[in-house]
Parts: structure tokens; sequence; C-alpha cells
């Protein structure tokens, strides 16, 4: 996912994306654990989405209570 499509969507939204990806780096950690996966790339990517995601939840609450102030 680029960092653009995940700015233009709300918390809600994100937070859905963030146990979808979660999910998936389980099941791929699996695979790669007992050598299923064909591409262990996916893994770091997946992970990767997931600290973006982290990245811009954190900075959309934090701009929220910037506002509130």
């Amino acid at each position: 996912m680029k960092i653009e499509e995940l700015r233009k969507k709300n918390i809600n939204e994100l937070v859905k994306d963030l146990e979808e990806r979660k999910s998936l780096v389980r099941e791929l950690m699996f695979e790669v654990a007992v050598k299923q996966a064909k591409n262990h790339r996916d893994l770091r990517n997946a992970k990767k989405d997931v600290a973006r995601i982290l990245t811009i939840i954190s900075e959309k609450k934090e701009s929220k209570v910037k506002n509130v102030k």
C-alpha cells in the first residue's frame, strides 16, 4: 500500500486494514516457518504495511488532539 492511499482513509478504515494486514502477517509467518511460502518478501512487505498503517493512525489521532486544544 502506498502512504498516499492510507492518508486518504479515515481511522475506522485504517483499523480494518490493520486487522487484515495483521492476520496476513500471521499467516505468512506460519508459511515461512513450515517452508511453504514461495516468496518470503511478502512477509516483509506486510509488516511494513502494518507499520505504515499504525503510523498514519497515530498521526491522525495526534492531529485531532492538537485541533481540540
